[in-house]
């Protein structure tokens, strides 16, 4: 029988999952058929992740060959669900302009003309105060009436502007699909003034579209002479400090053996392989969006070798999909190498492996005590398991992925939850994240470490892309949920009893 207190945790997991699937059902419906249609890819998704882990934590274990068949099922329903989704899609728009064609006529007249009107009102009646703003605008006087010259009634009706840092703010009303309207103005800006501003389209504070235009030379600038002398230091320090962990697991200080260094190579090359391919995956999706990285800074720790880089933008993304894609592309391509490497350590361990861990090593996280139980079985209930050298490194590398993918800051959580949920969630999930690192670091001081990592180096949130408006889809959102969900897994650890009753220790709850 569970404990009073595991029969709490389990019902606040179970009640915290269905929050999440209702809150997704609660934004999904307003958009009828295509918003459930998206809403149930999500669950697709999810759900064989959700099941594994709620059988596991009532004591019921699945094999690998149910898990990659729960996970095709899934992976085909989410297809499928796709395809009807496209279908749905085409036929609304074909409706939309079948509506268009037989009502645009009769209704265009009118609006137009009252549109036009206000425009010219707002030309030719501006109040005083408005004149003596425009003259402290830094953009000089005919730029900005250049600027004003691309907004329109079919694409943002602009009807104050005010000053903003070197640039300007243009209030007013959005007229059409974000994405399109900023495409469409961005075209006329660059026409008309070249590569001189950029047009920001973000949310004021009452939640409505805005423009911002700031000069370019507010851009991003390339990394400084000092700044690529300093990643490269951190980037061999690093290397030291996976070598420093890898002695440290070989059960040797390493600076006090240094004769012994080629034995901590195997372990260091495979810690460094998984930050390689964390790296790799950003510099890809970069790449494939036109967008330049600075060097990554690596943070050293001799406790797991390293923290994982800092990586800053050195171009202004496009829009939140840009962000999004960028962001999880390192943490999947470190994350699916390390977790490569835990089932492979996993099924190469035997009797007389490299390691011999304490059965209560796997109680550490849910993700890795399950599958361990699923590919070790009866070996876990020894005291001590003997497991291959990959093990390890998968752990680890697993671990540094999931601290990277903590929502918070400029961390790669803390943009993803950026680009799916916007900047008010994203500095609330900040805030929440910090209070929990200081409450964890009370007894575990790799919290507190990586607490002020956070607070020194990654708090700020990432600066607005040239788009903030439009959101990302569905399909984003649910890998951003899934990508949460594995990294809370990997730093949960399992309850003594539970684990004991899973058969993960020797004699434990029994």
């Amino acid at each position: 029988m569970f404990t009073g207190s595991e029969t709490s945790v389990i019902a606040l997991i179970l009640l915290a999952t269905f929050g999440i699937l209702g809150w997704g059902l609660y934004r999904a419906k307003p958009f009828g058929k295509l918003g459930i249609l998206a809403w149930l890819q999500s669950v697709a998704l999810m759900t064989p992740w959700l099941l594994f882990f709620g059988l596991f934590a009532i004591g019921i274990y699945l094999n690998l060959v149910s898990i990659i068949l729960m996970l095709v099922v899934s992976a085909g329903l989410y297809i499928y669900l796709g395809r009807l989704l496209r279908k749905a899609g085409k036929d609304i728009i074909q409706q939309e302009r079948a509506s268009k064609m037989a009502n645009g006529d009769r209704e265009a007249s009118p609006t137009e003309e009252t549109a036009r009107s206000a425009q010219a009102a707002n030309e030719t009646a501006k109040p005083e105060s408005a004149q003596l703003k425009m003259e402290m605008i830094p953009i000089p006087q005919e730029d900005l009436k250049t600027i004003q010259g691309i907004f329109g009634i079919d694409t943002y009706f602009a009807t104050e502007t005010i000053p903003y840092q070197e640039g300007a703010v243009f209030k007013g009303n959005l007229r059409g699909e974000a994405q399109a309207v900023h495409t469409r103005l961005s075209a006329a800006l660059q026409e008309r003034l070249g590569d001189r501003y950029r047009l920001f389209l973000i949310e004021n504070p009452e939640g409505k579209p805005t423009v911002v235009i700031l000069p370019s030379r507010n851009d991003p600038k390339p990394a400084s002479l000092n700044q690529k002398i300093l990643a490269i230091v951190l980037m061999v320090a690093t290397i030291a400090t996976c070598l420093s962990t890898s002695g440290m697991l070989l059960g040797f200080d390493l600076y006090q053996n240094l004769s012994r260094v080629t034995e901590t190579l195997p372990l260091a090359v495979g810690i460094i392989a998984v930050l390689a391919a964390h790296e790799i995956g950003h510099w890809l999706l970069a790449r494939r969006h036109q967008i330049r990285l600075s060097l990554p800074y690596f943070l050293p720790t001799l406790q797991i070798g390293s923290f994982g880089a800092i990586t800053r933008f050195e171009s202004i993304l496009l829009n939140r999909n840009v962000l999004f894609d960028i962001s999880l592309a390192g943490p999947a391509a470190g994350g699916i190498v390390s977790l490569l490497m835990l089932i492979g350590g996993l099924l190469l361990s035997h009797q007389g492996s490299l390691f011999q861990v304490p059965a209560e090593f796997f109680q550490g996280s849910i993700l890795v005590g399950t599958l361990a139980r699923v590919v070790l079985g009866s070996a876990l209930q020894q005291s001590l398991v003997d497991v291959h050298p990959l093990t390890i490194i998968g752990w680890l590398g697993l671990v540094i992925t999931a601290l990277n993918l903590m929502p918070a800051g400029q961390l790669d959580g803390g943009r993803i939850v950026m680009a799916i949920y916007g900047r008010k969630v994203a500095g609330r999930t900040t805030i929440a994240t910090l209070i929990l690192l200081a409450l964890v670091s009370l007894g575990n001081p790799l919290a507190m470490y990586w607490a002020i990592v956070i607070v020194f180096l990654q708090r700020d949130l990432e600066r607005p892309s040239l788009n903030e408006i439009t959101e990302p889809d569905d399909a984003r959102a649910a890998l951003a949920l899934l990508a949460l969900f594995l990294a809370l897994a990997t730093l949960i650890p399992l309850s003594p009893g539970l684990a004991g009753r899973l058969g993960i220790g020797v004699n434990n709850g029994f």
